[in-house]
């Protein structure tokens, strides 16, 4: 059996301690807030007492100064017991991530320490109704006026919208340079002018809350700027690696957790005088859906490596978004089968995790903007003037016989 080598005894004495936490303070409670579609600010209060916030901000900013496994272990966690709330891996691994690597001194000061104690919860806004992926085609615009911007527009699928108090803010500056247009603000969500819409209801990951939120004239000064102005594409494009690798550790760890239970509810469960586990398609399916699972791991334990490294790259990024997702979906809809009917009801986490995982296809960017990412990264190198070598076991056109015809076959 594959084993994982990234993490260190005090990684692991800090698992066992994350899980305590999870069993004491989420874990009795989730049903009630998947019901409620959030969760209460004070579990984040308690997150941040428990230490499992924002684990690598340095110590000069109130945090742990701890390496990325922490996080890790927090993300890893959480999605091993199926927890959609709360949002901890968009305020730890992207909001306080943005502040930390782009932001100014002051702003560093002012929000991280609030950040690792969870009295400030971070949101991210980006995604608007007519704007997801294509972060470059947003409408939300900041207009300066004397030392202020004022900001105006709207943002969807916001996740810990109904609770952030800080947001960073995609917004246009210049309406009509596209990329170069974008900046990036942090928003201050007790000022006048911001608005949070509804609770949206979704398909999956019903305990997390997640936003409409509208600005109508706030007004920010111009140094909660985060990254310059117009820098603010540039600035995503540099953070989105580490949210895909997220998207990545989150389905390598269900898909593993799914697998087990199944494993065990087909060794219990029985038809036609045998357990579900005995029949070779049951064997076969495993077979297969663990050796793509365990494939994925390794995959994404490099990604962790090399991110810790500073080497990992937009494109080893994208393919582990991609493959990694794709296999999570493909894992829960076929473990689902296997509990029949069961499967299907939601008090069985199989049915949770099948409407959870759907969203891990689309957030972070979509698999097909990952394969837009990969294929362009193909093609690169090769030059519209390049000698195009034969495929073997074919033969070239003959001078003066038409593609197709007789004399070319």
């Amino acid at each position: 059996m594959f084993e994982r080598r990234l993490f260190r005894e005090e990684h692991e004495l800090f698992r066992s301690a994350v899980r305590k936490f999870i069993e004491k303070e989420i874990a009795p409670y989730h049903a009630q807030w998947e019901e409620a579609g959030q969760v209460p600010r004070e579990l984040w209060l308690k997150a941040g007492a428990a230490g499992m916030l924002c684990c690598t901000i340095p110590e000069e900013y109130g945090g742990l100064g701890l390496d990325y496994l922490f996080d890790v272990v927090v993300f890893e966690e959480m999605a091993r017991g199926g927890y959609s709330g709360p949002g901890f891996m968009v305020h730890c691994d992207m909001v306080a991530s943005y502040i930390l690597h782009f932001g100014t001194e002051e702003q560093k000061r002012h929000w991280l320490p609030k950040m690792v104690t969870g009295e400030a919860i971070g949101s991210l806004g980006m995604t608007e109704p007519h704007a997801g992926s294509d972060l470059k085609n947003i409408r939300t615009r900041a207009v300066r006026d004397g030392d202020d911007y004022v900001i105006n527009g709207q943002k969807v699928f916001i996740s810990n919208g109904q609770l952030c108090n800080v947001l960073v803010l995609a917004t246009k500056t210049a309406g009509n340079e596209g990329a170069k247009g974008i900046t990036l603000f942090l928003v201050d969500t007790s000022l006048p002018g911001f608005k949070r819409g509804r609770n949206l209801h979704k398909l999956g990951m019903k305990a997390q809350d997640t936003s409409e939120l509208f600005f109508e004239d706030l007004r920010v000064p111009a140094s909660a700027m985060l990254g310059g102005e117009g820098q603010g594409f540039a600035v995503m494009m540099k953070q989105l690696a580490q949210e895909r690798l997220a998207q990545a550790i989150r389905s390598a760890t269900v898909a593993e957790t799914v697998i087990d239970y199944t494993v065990e509810y087909t060794a219990q469960r029985k038809a036609f005088g045998h357990t579900i586990a005995d029949f070779q398609n049951t064997q076969f399916k495993l077979a297969e859906l663990k050796t793509e699972a365990t494939l994925g791991r390794v995959f994404t334990d490099h990604c962790i490596e090399r991110f810790m490294e500073g080497k990992l790259d937009e494109i080893d990024a994208a393919m582990a978004k991609l493959s990694l997702t794709t296999m999570h979906c493909k894992v829960v809809d076929e473990c689902l089968q296997l509990f029949g009917g069961w499967g299907y009801m939601w008090e069985y986490p199989v049915a949770r995790a099948y409407a959870d995982a759907r969203i891990t296809k689309i957030a972070g960017g979509s698999v097909e903007v990952m394969k837009h990412i990969i294929g362009r990264s193909l093609v690169r190198g090769v030059r519209p003037d390049a000698a195009v070598r034969p495929i073997p076991g074919t033969r070239s056109k003959p001078e003066g016989g038409p593609a197709g015809s007789a004399a070319a076959a």
